[in-house]
């Protein structure tokens, strides 16, 4: 893996060299747009708005919207001095909280930060402290031109550093559906935690796989060979079921698949 970038992450007065890898992959399927008549690539060209001319990497800026259609022009080098400005060119461990703390809807992006070999002892140390007292460490960090508000963990040896989004951010979910008024009865409740219990277990990642990748693969390795790629039988929705009815089947079938 190649870095990002090469900061440092500081803590109190410890200085940490780091260097920065993305820790995830998108494995999606990938399509492309093609000319139906002969399969040609479809691309896609950056013009202006103006006159509809092409326009090349070089001569394109970043502009900031101040008001409808008037912009503020920043070059790559003003940004980044704007962010050194302001996180000083480092990851800036400002403070220490448990990890229950942090509700999982903040987190952007995951990334692992690998010590270069002058910090080695120092990263052990920060490593070694974030697992003994079960806390992540709350930062502030510039990528690509841009603060984030992150995270860093230890897990499984190496430090993982993970993007937040900031709370203004985060919508809050605002549903007239969710103020009506329900009454659950208690014989409900207590097949839904039957339900919840039949199919509690531990999270084993090697256990879960993209099934629409592998269908996606399959169905083209068919086609290259020239097969018919024939659709699944799909069962029709039946229609409203009593809930106390699908409790009592769900309770029966996750009773069932938690004896395999």
């Amino acid at each position: 893996m190649r870095p990002i970038w090469k900061r440092a992450i500081s803590f109190g007065l410890v200085t940490i060299p780091v260097g920065l890898y993305t820790a995830t992959e998108s494995k999606r399927p990938s399509f492309r747009q093609l000319r139906e008549s002969d399969h040609s690539r479809i691309r896609y060209q950056k013009v202006a708005e103006a006159d509809g001319e092409e326009v090349p990497n070089e001569s394109i800026v970043k502009g900031y919207e101040i008001d409808k259609e008037r912009y503020v022009v920043f070059t790559s080098e003003e940004l980044q001095d704007i962010m050194k400005g302001i996180t000083g060119g480092i990851v800036d461990v400002v403070q220490f909280v448990n990890r229950t703390e942090i509700d999982p809807i903040y987190f952007r992006s995951s990334y692992y930060l690998a010590p270069e070999k002058t910090g080695l002892k120092a990263y052990r140390i920060l490593l070694a402290g974030l697992e003994e007292k079960d806390m992540v460490g709350i930062a502030k960090v510039a990528i690509r031109e841009r603060e984030y508000l992150a995270t860093i963990r230890a897990e499984e040896g190496v430090l993982i550093m993970e993007t937040m989004f900031w709370p203004d951010e985060i919508r809050e979910p605002l549903f007239a559906a969710l103020e009506e008024e329900i009454e659950i009865r208690d014989e409900e409740m207590a097949m839904a935690t039957m339900i919840i219990d039949n199919l509690a277990g531990t999270f084993d990642p090697s256990a879960w796989h993209d099934e629409s990748r592998e269908a996606v693969e399959t169905a083209a390795a068919k086609k290259i060979e020239g097969e018919e790629i024939v659709a699944p039988d799909i069962p029709e929705a039946t229609g409203v079921v009593d809930l106390m009815d699908a409790l009592r089947a769900s309770v029966e079938a996750t009773k069932e698949k938690k004896a395999v």
